[in-house]
C-alpha cells in the first residue's frame, strides 16, 4: 500500500541517501531525463521553426504560445488536479507530451506540418505541461517525510539545473549532426522514459478520487477556497506569495537582460554569452547540491537562509552594476555567486508551502504561486528592459539588486509573522 510506504525505514533516511530510495529516486530520475528534453526542445523547436519559416517574428510567437495557458488555465488546471490522484496525472501528462512532441517530426516527414498545426501542436503541449509542475509540487509531500520536504525540493530544481546545462548543449550538437527535426523525436523520447519512471513510485493519497462528479462542482467556488487560503487565511503563505512576486520580478529580469549584460557592458559575443549562462547555472546546481544536504532546520532556520541568500545576490547584481570596467573572468565570478545565492528561493519556499497546505488544496495553492510568479516575470521583464533600453544597462541592473535586496528584508518580516510552521491538515 502507498500510505505504508510512509512508515518503512527507507522514509526515515535524509540528504543524499533519499536518491536511493526507490520512490524518490525514480522520480528524481525521471525529472533529469524529461528536464533535459526541455532542454532540447526549447532549442530544437525554436531552430525548428525558424529553419522551417525565416521569421524571428513568427518564431518568437511559440514563446507566447508557451505563456498563455500558464495564466490563464492555471487556477481552473489547480481545482481539478486536487480531486485527482498525483501519480496518475503525472504519468498522463508525460505520455500526452509524447505524443504531441512526436507528432511534429512525423508530420514533417510526411510533408503534412504546416505553421498553423505546429501553432497548435505547441498550444496543446503547454496546456498540459501547465498540470505537471503543480501535480509535482503537490506529490512531493505524499512521497517523502516533512522533515525531508526542503531536500527533495532542492534535488528536484538540481534536475532543473542539469537540464539548462546539458539540454541546450545537446541539442545544438544533434541538430548539426542529424537536424532539428529528428531531435524532436529524440526530445519525445525523454517524455516517455520519465513516464515509465514514474511507473514504480508509490504515492500516499488519502482524497477520494471523484472521476465524473468533479464536473458538476462549482468550479469558482472551488477555485475561491484556494484563493482565500492563499490571500485572506494563512498569513505566512500570503507573505511568501509576496516575497514570490517581488523575487520574480527580479530574476527573471536579470535573466533576461544577461544579452544585454553580455553585449553592451562586456562588448563580448555569444560565444562568452554562452559562458556567462553556464555561470548561472553552475552556481544554481551548486546551490541546490549544498541545500540538499544541509539539515532543513527550523522556520526561523529557513526563512533567514533565503533571506541572506538574497541579500548575497543583490548585493552582486548591485556590483555588476556598477563595475566600471569589467572583465570577464570577474563577472563569471559574480555570475555565479547570482546564480547560486537567488537559487536557494523556491525549494525553500515550496517545502513550506507542502508544510502549511492541507493536501487537498495542494493543486489550488502552488498553481496559484505559479500564475502569479508568471504574471510578475512578465512584468519584471517589460519593466526593467525599459529601463534598460530608456537609461541603461548598468542603471536596470542595480535596479534588479535593490529589489533583491528588498525580498530579503520582506523575508525577515515573513520570519517574524510566522515563528511555527503549523502542520497541514487534510
Amino acid at each position: 500500500m502507498a500510505a505504508e510506504s510512509q512508515s518503512t525505514p527507507e522514509s526515515n533516511v535524509n540528504g543524499w541517501r533519499l536518491l536511493g530510495t526507490r520512490d524518490f529516486g525514480c522520480l528524481w530520475a525521471g525529472q533529469v531525463v524529461s528536464q533535459i528534453g526541455d532542454g532540447l526542445n526549447k532549442v530544437a523547436l525554436l531552430w525548428f521553426v525558424y529553419e522551417m519559416t525565416g521569421s524571428a517574428l513568427k518564431m518568437t510567437a511559440i514563446g507566447l504560445l508557451q505563456t498563455i495557458p500558464p495564466l490563464v488555465f492555471g487556477p481552473l488546471i489547480g481545482v481539478y488536479l486536487d480531486y485527482l490522484p498525483k501519480k496518475t496525472v503525472m504519468i498522463v501528462v508525460d505520455l500526452l507530451r509524447t505524443l504531441m512532441v512526436l507528432l511534429i517530426p512525423l508530420f514533417y516527414t510526411f510533408d503534412m506540418l504546416t505553421l498553423e498545426r505546429l501553432y497548435v501542436l505547441v498550444f496543446l503541449i503547454s496546456i498540459v505541461s501547465t498540470v505537471f509542475g503543480p501535480a509535482l509540487a503537490s506529490a512531493v509531500p505524499l512521497i517523502v517525510q516533512r522533515s525531508q520536504l526542503t531536500t527533495a525540493n532542492a534535488f528536484l530544481q538540481s534536475t532543473t539545473n542539469i537540464g539548462v546545462l546539458l539540454g541546450p548543449a545537446m541539442s545544438g550538437l544533434g541538430i548539426a549532426l542529424i537536424g532539428a527535426q529528428n531531435v524532436l523525436y529524440v526530445d519525445a523520447a525523454t517524455f516517455l522514459v520519465s513516464a515509465l519512471f514514474l511507473l514504480p513510485i508509490r504515492v500516499r493519497d488519502s482524497r477520494t478520487v471523484k472521476g465524473l462528479d468533479v464536473l458538476a462542482t462549482p468550479v469558482m467556488q472551488d477555485m475561491m477556497v484556494g484563493f482565500r487560503f492563499v490571500f485572506l487565511q494563512h498569513r505566512v503563505v500570503f507573505a511568501l506569495m509576496i516575497t514570490a512576486v517581488l523575487y520574480n520580478l527580479a530574476i527573471s529580469a536579470f535573466v533576461f537582460l544577461l544579452p544585454v549584460v553580455a553585449k553592451e557592458l562586456l562588448q563580448v559575443g555569444p560565444m562568452e554569452l554562452g559562458w556567462l549562462w553556464s555561470a548561472l547555472g553552475i552556481g544554481m546546481l551548486a546551490a541546490s547540491i549544498w541545500l540538499a544536504r544541509t539539515p532543513q532546520g527550523t522556520f526561523q532556520d529557513r526563512i533567514g537562509k533565503i533571506g541572506r541568500s538574497l541579500a548575497i545576490g543583490g548585493i552582486a547584481v548591485c556590483a555588476l552594476g556598477l563595475i566600471q570596467t569589467p572583465v570577464l573572468f570577474s563577472t563569471f565570478l559574480l555570475i555565479v555567486i547570482i546564480g547560486g545565492s537567488t537559487s536557494l528561493f523556491y525549494p525553500v519556499v515550496w517545502a513550506m508551502l507542502q508544510e502549511v497546505t492541507p493536501e487537498h488544496l495542494l493543486g489550488r495553492v502552488f498553481t496559484t504561486f505559479s500564475v502569479g510568479g508568471m504574471a510578475s516575470a512578465m512584468v519584471g521583464m517589460a519593466g526593467f528592459g525599459w529601463a534598460a533600453d530608456t537609461l541603461g544597462p548598468a542603471v536596470s541592473l542595480i535596479g534588479i539588486g535593490l529589489l533583491l535586496l528588498l525580498t530579503a528584508m520582506v523575508t525577515v518580516q515573513v520570519s517574524r509573522r510566522g515563528h511555527v510552521v503549523s502542520p497541514a491538515v487534510a
